[in-house]
Parts: C-alpha cells; structure tokens; sequence
C-alpha cells in the first residue's frame, strides 16, 4: 500500500529540518519506503476533515490503506516495527531501542521545546530574561546526562537506530541557541546523524517544498 504523510505548505521553520514531519520523512528514507507528501495549510489543519485524521490538528498525519496515524514519535514506532532497518532484531536490544526513542521525546525534547516557545511567543515580557536561565539549566542537566551515556560513542547503543534518528532531530532544535556548543561530543553525534544519505534526502524533500511556496 502506499504511504502518505502531511507536511505544512507554508513551514513556520523556514526550511530548516526542524518541522516534525522530518522525522517520518528521515525514517521513511533509512528503511527505503517511497512516500507521498500531502501538503497543508493551518487553515486546513482546523477543518473536520484534518481533524478526524489528527484529533489536534497538527501534522504529520500518517495514512497507509485504512490505517490512519498521528504523532511523530508513534509514526516513527511503526515505521521502524514494520520495516527492518530501524530496529535491531535481538528482542533485548530491540527494548533498548524502544527505550531511547521515548528518552527522546519525554525527557530530552520537552525542555528544549518550552525555551524555544517561551522565547519566540514570551520573549519580550519582563520575566522571560530572569526565566531563561532556569530553562537553559535544564536543558543542560539533560545534555550533560545525555553526554555521559554517549561518551566517546557513534550511537546511543552498538548502531544506528530509531532512537539515535529521534535524538539527532531532537537536538537539532537547539542550533542557533549556542547551548549545544558546549557539547562537542553530542555536537558530532548530530552531524553524524544529519550526513546520513537518508537525511539527507529527506532534507532535501522538506526544503523543496519550503522553497517553491509550498506548490507542487
């Protein structure tokens, strides 16, 4: 069956990787799956239509035949346990995989995501300059956890995995915040990530649509 996924038509990040449809875009590309791309407005977002696809009205929505996904982390999950490539066989590691992807999502991501928000939608209140250094602390514990299990390491675990293609598109949010430069060695392991051919391609997919106005 034939996969479609959507993306937005006008991305808020400006072609920059970072909208969550990437990350199925990514994992679509390493298990070598072909992929349609139905682009859409916020304005569509908030239809009933979108929303009996998306119950939040966000994207990626996933369709596959009958079956209908939202939630990136989740479309990643089944992309990966359906297609080999993402996922190691042996059942323990395979756990272990499971474990880093939503290490990821609820323990890396959400700090990050609450400095990205605050400062772009709260940046010019009064509180925000006295705030941004707690937000930025916890990040750093994050990062410093992160670093140590990492170590000298290609990967979280013995080879690329789901989790580690979760992880790079997590970090990848802090570029431009100077945080991650304080981290040479989850730097590397993010530029390991993005050089991979299959992001790179998935990349290039994302851009082009961001640079045609969404056309096409």
């Amino acid at each position: 069956m034939s996969i479609t996924i959507t993306a937005f038509r006008n991305s808020p990040d400006q072609g920059r990787g970072l909208a969550r449809d990437m990350r199925v875009r990514w994992a679509l590309e390493e298990v070598g799956q072909p992929y349609r791309v139905r682009l859409v407005t916020f304005a569509e977002m908030r239809e009933p239509e979108y929303r009996a696809l998306h119950p939040f009205g966000q994207i990626p929505v996933y369709q596959e035949g009958d079956l209908v996904l939202f939630e990136s982390g989740a479309i990643v999950l089944h992309i990966a346990s359906r297609f080999p490539g993402l996922l190691p066989s042996d059942p323990d590691n395979r756990a272990r995989a499971l474990s880093w992807m939503f290490a990821a999502l609820n323990t890396v991501e959400p700090p990050i995501v609450e400095l990205e928000q605050t400062t772009l939608l709260e940046g010019d209140r009064a509180w925000h300059a006295g705030r941004r250094p707690l937000m930025e602390k916890a990040i750093r514990k994050r990062l410093d956890e992160l670093a140590a299990w990492l170590g000298e390491g290609d990967w979280l675990e013995d080879r690329f995995a789901a989790g580690d293609l979760l992880m790079v598109t997590v970090l990848r949010r802090l570029e431009g915040m100077g945080i991650l430069d304080d981290y040479p060695t989850l730097a590397d392991y993010a530029v390991r990530g993005t050089t991979r051919p299959a992001y790179q391609r998935a990349f290039a997919a994302q851009y082009a649509a961001y640079a045609s106005g969404g056309e096409g």
